[in-house]
């Protein structure tokens, strides 16, 4: 505690930067469980093949599975390409929903090393510019002086290297969701576009 007091602005400005981390951390981890992004329900519903239940289930279970559901079947009167298109279009702002939050902690990560970097070199000029006027300077002053500076550095180590850990892992999360949600929207296309002859922009030849 008497480190965080003597550290200065540097130290506090790290203890802001590890709360955000922590918020972020939570709310990723919360939003990014399966059970949030693919309902059970949802699942469920796709199994059992009736397009107005899976509707139901999609209005009752509001998710991105659900959101990716309903603009298939709301585009299904279009041909298969278009609802596709559209789909992709859906599809990308989900994910970028997914991944909501996780710049804030790449930025944490890069920049808490930073700071304590920075904070450390603060702390230890002016101890040196003291050092050189007074040779008979007092060595205890000037120990607890280098401890609390690179006491800072190490804060800034502590503060990125979880959340490092926490933004590599959520952005696999991401990446491995994003390819279930690809699948299953996948798999539901094909089952409503099974034996659907596609409209082509080319004229039939004639014999």
């Amino acid at each position: 505690m008497r480190a965080l007091i003597d550290g200065g602005p540097f130290v506090w400005l790290l203890v802001g930067l590890s709360l955000a981390s922590l918020t972020f951390i939570l709310e990723r981890g919360w939003a990014l469980r399966r059970s949030r992004v693919m309902p059970r329900a949802l699942l469920d519903a796709l199994a059992d093949g009736d397009a107005e239940r899976l509707r139901n289930a999609c209005l009752a279970n509001p998710s991105p599975l659900g959101r990716l559901i309903t603009s298939v079947l709301d585009h299904l009167p279009w041909s298969r390409a278009e609802n596709v298109a559209a789909l992709e279009v859906r599809a990308r702002q989900e994910i970028a929903g997914l991944e909501r939050g996780l710049v804030v902690l790449e930025i944490v990560v890069g920049i808490a090393p930073l700071l304590g970097l920075v904070g450390t070199i603060y702390g230890i000029i002016p101890l040196l510019g003291d050092f050189g006027k007074n040779v008979q300077a007092d060595n205890a002053f000037i120990a607890r002086g280098m401890s609390i500076a690179l006491y800072k550095t190490v804060l800034g180590l502590i503060v990125a290297m979880p959340t490092l850990a926490a933004w590599s892992f959520f952005n696999k999360q991401v990446e491995l969701l994003g390819l279930d949600l690809e699948s299953v929207c996948d798999a539901l296309l094909r089952r409503h576009y099974l034996g659907r002859r596609e409209e082509t922009s080319e004229p039939t030849p004639r014999p």
